[in-house]
């Protein structure tokens, strides 16, 4: 018969194998439910198994530690009741940071039992700087998205030099800490991660955002994955290396389809210097529009054979997925073949308008991604752009002095009719104007995106 050891390492064989299934499953909008599924109960079970572990003479079921469970899990199910979609970018941001903070008081706390071997000692430094690096970095982004801080990148002269500069000083603190495991050489370096992390995040533009969440995605991973080699614990390292390593594939697939380096994200734009008229592009609009009402947007859209709707971060934040579905079940009742372009980076978070299409039942067959749907705007008559902006924004292509210079965009511009839902002529997430709204194909839908729409839906039906 087994031990409660063996147990355990079982337990942790089928939550390791659960973990692989859930990131299998959330591959795909079919299958994301049951990936999330999978998740769950992987985790309880890890959960569970860790409780079963011996423990010294306090014991794994001590009224504090069974306490502060509870009181976390309620904190947490609290703030999954309570986050609206738009906020989930930000609220996936400050959970790195939990993972970053966890870390590093695990790894001053086995400081704290004097770390004997040398290894030991090299796996407390490690975790604890990647940790560092993790809270402050993810903070930032968690600031940033919320729009409590700027999102221009703080491209300071000598920035590169201060990177390098902090980097050399941890790994010198490292090496003195492996020999003489002093608390004020941790402490250091500790800190001076921590201002790499900000440093770093800080250099990021806001239209590289998407890129940033999901690599404070893979540190994170990374991070647990420390945590688990200082812990001598099998699931974490399995765990934090499966997170790790899909956060980084995610990332460099998302830059791959921005066009774009990245290691320019993440050293916030390495060897490049910011285009030299692009603060002169961030003035005020230029140009005059031509708007059109949902009363003739409505009459366009029957005579129309084909639409493509490209939604955006101002959809998520009208909360206008619903009232988007209605206007595709109306339009595909009367004949018209609808279909949904998805940029990489649309939104605030790496599959963001996915997900919230998804919650409106919208069917997954016709939600493509940007490779998929880019070459059929030419014979489409109806592109309807709703509260999205540096994604179809053509001086991507057009303006080798933009900020988004060489970015992959929707090229909607190509399209019979383009109507853009937007509240304002307002810029974009990146900072810039958009000569889109210019063009003699595009009209401007002005309002916001779930009352526009609703009156479309209304006109259609009417």
């Amino acid at each position: 018969m087994m031990d409660s050891t063996e147990l355990v390492t079982v337990a942790y064989l089928i939550a390791g194998v659960l973990f692989i299934l859930a990131l299998r499953g959330l591959s795909s909008q079919e299958t994301a439910r049951r990936g999330n599924l999978y998740g769950i109960i992987g985790m309880l079970i890890a959960i569970g198994a860790t409780l079963a572990l011996p423990r010294g003479p306090l014991g794994a079921f001590h009224p504090a530690l069974i306490g502060s469970i509870v009181i976390a899990c309620a904190i947490g199910a609290t703030m999954a009741l309570r986050v609206g979609m738009t906020q989930m970018p930000e609220m996936v941001a400050l959970l790195h940071s939990f993972v970053g903070v966890a870390a590093v008081l695990v790894g001053f706390s086995i400081q704290l039992g004097q770390a004997e071997a040398l290894a030991e000692r090299i796996e407390v430094y490690i975790d604890v700087n990647i940790g560092a690096i993790t809270a402050t970095g993810s903070v930032l982004a968690f600031l940033k998205l919320r729009g409590s801080v700027s999102g221009k990148p703080l491209l300071l002269p000598a920035r590169h030099f201060f990177n390098l500069a902090m980097v050399t000083a941890i790994v010198v603190l490292g090496v003195l800490y492996t020999q003489h495991q002093a608390d004020w050489q941790l402490e250091a370096a500790t800190a001076i991660a921590g201002v790499l992390g900000v440093h770093l995040v800080a250099a990021i533009g806001g239209a590289d955002m998407p890129v940033v969440v999901s690599m404070l995605n893979s540190y994170s991973g990374w991070t647990a994955a420390a945590a688990g080699f200082m812990l001598g614990n099998d699931l974490l390292i399995i765990t934090g290396a499966l997170v790790g390593s899909s956060g980084a594939i995610l990332s460099y697939i998302m830059c791959r389809a921005m066009n774009r380096s990245i290691w320019n994200v993440i050293f916030g734009g390495f060897g490049a210097a910011p285009p030299p008229s692009s603060k002169a592009k961030t003035a005020q609009p230029a140009g005059d529009v031509q708007e059109i009402d949902a009363a003739t947007l409505a009459a366009r859209l029957r005579e129309s054979r084909s639409v493509i709707i490209v939604p955006g971060y101002g959809m998520a934040v009208a909360r206008a997925q619903h009232a988007v579905r209605e206007l595709t079940e109306a339009l595909r009742a009367a004949g018209v073949t609808v279909r949904f372009a998805i940029h990489p980076v649309a939104g605030r978070l790496p599959g963001h308008m996915n997900v919230l299409l998804a919650e409106a039942n919208v069917p997954y067959d016709i939600v493509l991604e940007m490779d998929e749907i880019n070459h059929d705007f030419p014979t489409t008559d109806v592109a309807i752009v709703i509260g999205a902006n540096d994604i179809v924004n053509p001086a991507a292509e057009d303006d080798p002095t933009s900020p988004i210079a060489g970015m992959p965009v929707l090229q909607v511009w190509k399209a019979k009719l383009v109507v853009v839902n937007k509240r304002s002529r307002a810029a974009g997430y990146a900072g810039i104007d958009n000569p889109l709204f210019y063009k003699p194909v595009t009209r401007m839908l002005f309002g916001d995106a779930k009352d526009a729409i609703e009156k479309v839906v209304a006109a259609l039906k009417a």
